[in-house]
């Protein structure tokens, strides 16, 4: 998620598992038929999960995240922490509720006792009736009803624009430190099982649906890519060509499948302006890339796929070959929600205001956490710099390469200084970072840090600044080689801090040990 304060064939995960003897990770296969109602904005569901037990312990219960309730009332883990903070209580005054019900949860067709969380509305706990042995399996089922709320801190609608985040029951992490249950916050993000999706979305004909993975439903794919190829090819045409369903039926039933991710998000509106294109690396390997625009939003989205293409080229450069078969941008409602929000394949952008250069990094940035995040999957809500922190560091590179730039400074960067060749330029760029304030360690939990401003520059800013050190110590194309390695180690996994500074010590053959101590520095690194 990004909000900047101043403003390849898949692996499967059986796959992945067998490659380390140590390392195991829990292993979901989800099925979810869901339908829009976009009168009452409700979604109407039934989920489907196999939950695969590689631990080597037995599991007596299941925790499970049922998000939706997050927005029900004053009293849930999001609205205190909103509550407390001055821009949050702005987001959250007057915001209609949401919620999630009609859950009735069965272990393998039997009916199981439901524990709720004592503190918090949005977790719950499956008491098996009988153990989950190592190396076997349950399949789960439940109906649910969601309440979706005005969109605010991720997910909801806005008049009959749909952003459905965070929004099925999903079982929590279970790995080598135990169950990991949260709470649903707005500063704070998440931590989810790798596995595979099949959803089948039913929605009102007229609505243009993006969403994680790729759409099954090939004429609606054909006319997507058509109307979309029309309009990229065609940006600066006054009047773009509008998607208009082909069927008289007032609902269709849209299938998209995903595989190694950790999440499906998906967005509707009857007006997004479709643009299409593909990539082709230098493996030869193609994907699609989509955008979706308001028709009356930022005219800068006229560039939109040329952003998330160069994002997506340069992301794979430093790190490694993007995996996924299509990646897409979705522009949101004007409301500044979020400035950026990150899902597998997709990602979410409400920045209204930003020129280009602001707009092309929020697109950067977002497109980067499909590696730092979606498939480096480290425990956002306890570790917030692996993915936030140093996806700025890549983000500012990618500024600094195409623009002389940077989102922080914008255009209060003096001109000698953008016209500084690339190293010098970062340089000043960094030692002007250094001097925010920056009080605490950036090895520091989401929930600790008592406002937003405070989270940003720790856990962005001065997360960037100390990764350019690392590049500073030990030069750039070791950094690099390290960063691929890591990639390819614990792509489609989850590490923690230990794993990045092992491989980064492998493979430059450097003692990393006093700079990584720098994470638990208090105040910058003067």
């Amino acid at each position: 998620m990004l909000k900047l304060f101043l403003t390849i064939t898949l692996v499967s995960v059986t796959q992945i598992l067998s490659a380390q003897a140590d390392y195991w990770q829990q292993e979901v296969h989800y099925t979810i038929s869901v339908a829009l109602d976009d009168q009452q904005h409700s979604l109407k569901g039934d989920l489907q999960l196999v939950y695969i037990n590689n631990s080597p312990d037995t599991l007596r219960y299941i925790w499970f995240h049922i998000w939706p309730n997050a927005y029900r009332n004053e009293q849930t883990a999001m609205a205190k922490q909103l509550m407390s903070d001055r821009d949050g209580r702005k987001t959250r005054k007057n915001q209609e509720a949401g919620w999630i019900d009609s859950l009735y949860f069965t272990v393998d067709n039997k009916k199981v006792l439901i524990e709720q969380d004592v503190d918090n509305s949005d977790m719950v706990k499956l008491v098996l009736t009988e153990p989950l042995f190592p190396g076997r399996k349950l399949n789960i089922q439940t109906p649910f009803f969601v309440k979706l709320p005005g969109y605010y801190s991720r997910m909801g609608h806005d008049g009959q624009q749909y952003m459905i985040c965070q929004w099925y029951p999903k079982p929590a992490v279970y790995d080598r430190e135990g169950w990991h249950p949260m709470p649903y916050l707005d500063q704070g993000e998440f931590y989810s099982e790798f596995g595979s999706f099949i959803v089948n979305i039913t929605i009102p004909s007229e609505y243009v649906v993006g969403a994680t993975g790729i759409l099954q439903t090939k004429e609606e794919l054909r006319e997507y890519k058509r109307i979309g190829s029309i309009n990229y090819r065609n940006k600066e045409a006054p009047l773009p060509v509008t998607y208009h369903p082909h069927q008289n039926s007032k609902l269709k039933t849209l299938t998209y499948k995903a595989e190694n991710v950790h999440d499906f998000a998906w967005f509707a509106d009857k007006d997004f302006i479709i643009q299409y294109d593909t990539l082709q690396f230098d493996s030869g390997n193609i994907i699609d890339v989509f955008s979706y625009a308001q028709p009356n939003g930022n005219s800068q989205w006229k560039s939109s796929i040329s952003f998330i293409e160069d994002a997506t080229r340069n992301y794979s450069s430093w790190l490694g070959e993007y995996p996924y078969p299509v990646v897409q941008a979705v522009e949101g409602p004007q409301n500044q929600s979020s400035g950026g929000m990150e899902y597998p394949m997709i990602t979410l952008i409400t920045s209204p205001g930003a020129g280009k250069e602001e707009l092309d990094a929020v697109i950067a940035h977002e497109v980067g956490h499909n590696w730092l995040y979606g498939i480096l999957a480290s425990n956002e809500r306890e570790h917030p710099w692996m993915d936030e922190g140093l996806n700025t560091y890549y983000q500012f590179r990618y500024e600094a390469i195409k623009y002389r730039g940077n989102s922080v400074f914008g255009d209060g960067i003096p001109v000698d200084i953008r016209q500084l060749p690339l190293q010098d330029f970062l340089e000043k760029i960094y030692g002007a970072l250094n001097k925010l304030p920056a009080k605490k360690p950036i090895f520091t939990s989401s929930t600790a840090f008592s406002n937003k401003d405070e989270y940003g520059t720790v856990v962005y800013l001065k997360t960037a600044v100390w990764f350019f050190i690392i590049e500073s110590a030990i030069g750039r194309e070791k950094l690099d080689k390290g960063m691929r390695e890591y990639y390819e180690k614990w792509k489609f996994r989850h590490p923690y801090p230990e794993n990045l500074r092992q491989i980064l010590e492998q493979s430059s053959g450097t003692n990393l040990e006093d700079l990584f101590q720098l994470l638990n520095k208090k105040g910058s690194f003067q």
